[in-house]
């Protein structure tokens, strides 16, 4: 149902953008519309993963640093049948993570040092498995793809505000301002929808690969009240990314509702307990503590 859902979704995203080239340009410009659409999704599939680490300045940890991280994700990536993705650390200090990357073979698990020094290992396993779990279904795709639709809709909306749309239809400047603020509009409920909906899947997906669906639940519990509280000034300028994080970095975006990047908290947690069943039970707090920085030049990349 998750997929049937994403696809129909990605369907009205692209008859969205078409049907807005077609009310500035007729049927030339929904012509024009697809093609620039062509054009930015293969530029987007082809750098996506890079463009944004580097937005985020993540930084690559290489293979046996001493907080074992990266061995955590080669373990991981067995369990689920994946290639080995490039592991990075962001230097922030509001817990979460992200992945990204336009396929299993060439993706990258990127966490925040907040994360690292306020989760258990268990708990950080059970981050690693969600994300590996959104290169596994492919979401990291599918969520640029999104990304570069609802900014190309608003691209074509703003030009149509400048330049006019068709005017033998009869729209004239009322129907030109009306689909230049209702476009994008639709374009981001569109583009949230899908990322809830592939969250649920990547919280299932990854309560499978680490083993334990109750070590995810109580790091999303963490991470919430984590993110509620410190702020991500990279992500408050490039909002746009927010959806790729397991938790919104975003303050004031909680809710389960048409204008959220995720799915309330609560619900994911309730359905990872239910899928944990009834004998359920909280790992405990830092069963491997993990050694914390006690110098300077111990806060940068882990290597």
């Amino acid at each position: 149902m998750g997929y049937a859902k994403t696809a129909l979704l990605m369907a009205a995203m692209t008859a969205l953008f078409m049907g807005l080239g077609y009310f500035l340009g007729g049927t030339g410009g929904a012509l024009i519309a697809l093609v620039i659409a062509a054009g930015m999704n293969v530029m987007t599939w082809w750098n996506s993963d890079r463009m944004v680490l580097k937005m985020h300045n993540a930084q690559l940890v290489t293979r046996g640093d001493r907080y074992g991280l990266t061995a955590m994700v080669e373990e991981l990536s067995r369990n689920a049948g994946l290639p080995t993705p490039a592991t990075y650390i962001i230097n922030q200090p509001q817990p979460n993570a992200f992945a990204t990357g336009r396929n299993p073979q060439n993706a990258a698990v990127a966490v925040t040092t907040g994360l690292m020094q306020s989760l258990s290992r268990e708990e950080l396993a059970g981050v690693v498995a969600h994300e590996l779990a959104h290169i596994r279904n492919h979401d990291t795709l599918i969520m640029t793809m999104t990304a570069t639709f609802a900014g190309a809709i608003t691209m074509l909306a703003n030009f149509g505000m400048f330049f006019g749309g068709r005017r033998e239809g009869g729209a004239g400047i009322i129907g030109t301002l009306a689909m230049m603020f209702l476009a994008p509009m639709a374009a981001m409920l569109v583009q949230m929808a899908i990322s809830r909906t592939r969250e649920y899947a990547a919280d299932k997906a990854g309560a499978e690969i680490c083993g334990n669906p109750m070590w995810l639940a109580t790091a999303l519990e963490r991470i919430a009240e984590g993110a509620a509280q410190i702020d991500n000034a990279t992500a408050e300028r490039n909002p746009a990314t927010a959806h790729m994080f397991i938790i919104n970095p975003l303050h004031g975006g909680a809710r389960d509702n048409l204008f959220a990047t995720h799915p309330a908290t609560e619900n994911r947690i309730a359905a990872l307990r239910q899928l944990a069943g009834p004998t359920a039970t909280r790992p405990q707090r830092a069963l491997k503590p993990r050694p914390q920085p006690t110098r300077k030049r111990d806060a940068g990349p882990w290597g």
